[in-house]
């Protein structure tokens, strides 16, 4: 029987906590204060930029790798005689 009224109150208390939780919650959402859309759009356009330059970046460094690694090869099978 006692384990009956420990569930019960525990019911409770779990009841308590969700309405605690949420009103915390509401609190806390009360005191963010979000970006205006003016930084939102400012902010948005410097990722945009920031990846195409590095895109193009690697993009570079990749195309110049390959290609002296191309060189590399052609003059390593010129001297083996391949």
């Amino acid at each position: 029987m006692s384990e009956a009224v420990d569930t019960l109150d525990n019911k409770n208390k779990e009841k308590e906590g969700i309405g605690e939780f949420i009103r915390h919650t509401r609190e806390e959402l009360d005191k963010t204060t979000f970006p205006s859309s003016d930084d939102v759009k400012n902010t948005t356009i410097i990722v945009i930029i920031s990846v195409i330059f590095f895109a193009v970046y690697l993009f570079l460094i990749d195309h110049m790798w390959t290609y002296l690694l191309d060189g590399l090869t052609w003059l390593v099978n010129k001297i083996v005689g391949i």
